[in-house]
């Protein structure tokens, strides 16, 4: 099977795809297929279809070499930790045939530090692409397991569909918010995570809409939560947990710099503005949480650009609510 590259070879995060995997097998659709009535069940029928014309295979990311990192240490300093885990990963899938597998991980921390930013990031580190799952609104297990066909309005969950209609074998996942899940009488939220985060149950992973087996065992798992408490304790030792504290002082210096530069250069308007931004508005961002940042800064850019000026002053950024905490700072 020829070796396919995502992204050219100059790229500082080369991780090209080595391998095809079959996430699903064929004569398992072509049976559930052949079996269904005439009538009714169109729904299921349709995804029968999708999934025999799609085929069952998907690129599985394959590392060359540990990918150089410096930019992620930088923008998320208080990541360190993970991102060292993330590369012993890395280093164990190079030279050989296997493809990446990444232990299913807890990012816990207090609200606004960056912790589904930082998963947006390692997915595009990846290259895979990341499916998010808010747990906060989630009153039944079946948002990722999917509803039984019997049901009226029933469909695949999220990680049918990620791996069915995606192209990879191990994209990224995160459930946010995990410890948000509202549970009922009848459903378990979490349910279907005591089989997803085991690697040898979730190979024959079972969508109750499908009713396929579904291989979902490369997927990477990244999950986030304020407290752990509320978590299972079968959940919690599934996964590598990691503390998120709160930014230094100068990392958050470091995390307003990184994200000024990254904002400005993902965009064409930010040739209009100086390359650096001044020391007192990075103070001044530097007080915020680092989801503030991204907002307040946008602001500043625009009343900069409002103003003519390709200098953004901390006049332009945004006022401070009265009735808004400020983000604390680990001294």
């Amino acid at each position: 099977m020829d070796s396919r590259s995502l992204v050219p070879a100059s790229h500082a995060f080369q991780l090209p795809v080595a391998n095809l995997r079959s996430v699903f097998q064929t004569h398992d659709v072509e049976r559930k297929l052949a079996k269904l009535p005439d009538r009714d069940h169109e729904n299921l029928r349709t995804t029968y279809e999708r999934m025999l014309e799609r085929g069952p295979e998907r690129f599985q990311v394959k590392p060359s070499g540990v990918p150089q990192m410096a930019a992620l240490y930088a923008q998320l300093p208080n990541f360190t930790e993970v991102l060292d885990d993330v590369r012993r990963h890395v280093a164990l899938a190079q030279d050989s045939r296997d493809g990446l597998e990444v232990t299913p991980m807890l990012l816990l921390g207090p609200p606004g530090i960056g912790k589904t930013h930082f998963a947006k990031k390692l997915a595009e580190l990846l290259g895979t692409g990341m499916s998010l799952v808010p747990m906060n609104s989630m009153t039944a297990g079946w948002l990722l397991s999917g509803s039984s066909s019997q049901w009226k309005g029933a469909k695949p969950g999220k990680v049918f569909e990620t791996l069915v209609d995606g192209q990879y074998a191990n994209p990224v996942m995160v459930v946010d918010e995990i410890d948000k899940a509202g549970a009922d009488a009848q459903y378990d939220p979490l349910g279907a995570l005591y089989n997803l985060l085991e690697h040898d149950t979730a190979h024959n992973f079972i969508d109750e809409f499908a009713e396929i087996p579904i291989d979902a065992s490369q997927v990477i798992w990244i999950t986030t939560a304020n407290d752990e408490r509320s978590i299972p304790e079968p959940i919690l030792n599934r996964m590598n947990v990691f503390e998120i504290e709160v930014p230094t002082p100068e990392a958050s210096r470091q995390i307003a710099r990184s994200l000024y530069a990254s904002i400005r250069g993902e965009h064409d308007w930010g040739r209009l503005l100086n390359p650096e931004p001044s020391d007192d508005v990075i103070d001044q961002l530097a007080t915020l949480a680092p989801r503030e940042m991204r907002r307040a800064l946008m602001t500043g850019f625009g009343n900069a650009r409002l103003a003519h000026r390709d200098e953004v002053r901390v006049d332009d950024l945004p006022r401070a609510s009265a009735n808004k905490s400020r983000m604390g700072f680990v001294q």
